[in-house]
């Protein structure tokens, strides 16, 4: 793995750079051959009281991507360390599983688990409880975030006037509004 250690507000010293690597390299035994990526370390501090790590992994079949708020920035990355693992675990489960029911004999990652683990996993499964249907109305992003705070939702899709095409407006958790367009 290739690291990219940024930081914001915060010099990246070389003892927390060698902390990030050791601690993120941890998750390369989930893997059968050596991972060739590019991990992207942001490491932010704010105010003298506040960290947060964010770490982003991309992989050709997934994305693995953490963010943990801590007071102390070395017990910040130990959480977002611990919560790609479990990332990794819950997809490992999922992959591992879908291939031995096709037969190949390749596995994506190390099979070193009991199988207990793989149980546990399975039952963090996703249930879909509710699906809902509507009409996408034209209108502008900034109709669209009224349209969602009336609603009180995190997010609205909507039809963007200008392109014609599907857009989502979200509410981020610094309280500022983000857009998702598709691409062209």
């Amino acid at each position: 793995m290739r690291y990219n250690v940024r930081g914001e507000n915060i010099e990246v010293t070389p003892a927390l750079r060698d902390f990030v690597e050791k601690k993120i390299g941890k998750l390369e035994r989930y893997f059968d051959d050596p991972v060739e990526a590019n991990v992207h370390v942001n490491l932010k501090f704010y105010n003298d009281q506040d960290s947060k790590v964010e770490v982003t992994i991309p992989l050709t079949e997934l994305v693995l991507r953490g963010e943990e708020h801590n007071q102390d920035m070395y017990a910040a990355i130990d959480l977002v360390v611990d919560k790609l693992e479990r990332q990794i675990r819950k997809h490992k489960t999922k992959v591992n599983r879908k291939l031995r029911e096709q037969g190949s004999p390749k596995y994506m990652f190390v099979n070193d688990e009991p199988e207990k683990a793989a149980v546990a996993v399975d039952e963090e499964e996703h249930e879909l409880v509710r699906t809902k249907r509507f009409n996408l109305k034209p209108m502008d992003s900034e109709e669209a975030i009224l349209q969602m705070n009336m609603l009180g939702h995190s997010f609205f899709v909507f039809t963007n006037a200008e392109t014609n095409r599907t857009n989502v407006v979200y509410r981020r958790n610094d309280g500022k509004y983000g857009l998702i367009e598709p691409n062209a």
